[in-house]
């Protein structure tokens, strides 16, 4: 299995660490927007990017995926797709920072008390959720479709992409 981006801090292995009013330090989530194009239009087709199994994905990730999707659909103009971020980055990171030159092992304490400083966020994703959606004109479904295969390479959850038509 190759390995996959992001796997510091991709798996689950403790209770959620949310409470930002009681954490000092919490860098803000990288991610500005989380709708773009015309989300007032009425589209016929959803074209959906959902987890295969569950895990964390770092705000920073969300933010690339999403430039990267927002650039590859605005090519067919603004007015025909509307893109969704279905995920909020709410987990605070923590990180117990070691010094990594000459004569650091003179300063350091290692492992005693190693809570970790706050260096990001992440949103926890359950398996089958949605990350992304894009709403879109039934003649950009193949666009759309790779827009999202190429959302897929920066996200670090294992993910498939999902195609429904709102009109039967």
């Amino acid at each position: 299995m190759p390995l996959r981006p992001g796997r510091c801090y991709r798996r689950i292995s403790r209770p959620p660490y949310t409470r930002q009013e009681y954490i000092s330090g919490v860098p803000p989530p990288k991610i500005s927007r989380f709708d773009m194009g015309n989300p007032k239009g009425t589209f016929p087709v959803v074209v959906k990017l959902i987890s295969k199994e569950k895990g964390q994905i770092r705000h920073n990730a969300l933010e690339a995926a999403r430039i990267s999707v927002n650039k590859l659909m605005e090519e067919h103009g603004r007015q025909n797709y509307h893109l969704r971020i279905k995920v909020y980055p709410h987990h605070v990171l923590r990180e117990n920072k070691m010094m990594a030159f000459a004569g650091a092992d003179r300063l350091q304490d290692g492992m005693r008390q190693a809570f970790g400083k706050p260096i990001g966020t992440a949103a926890r994703i359950k398996t089958g959720q949605e990350i992304i959606i894009i709403r879109t004109k039934p003649e950009l479904v193949d666009k759309a479709k790779y827009a999202l295969k190429v959302a897929s390479s920066k996200i670090s959850v294992p993910t498939t992409i999902i195609i429904e038509n709102l009109t039967s």
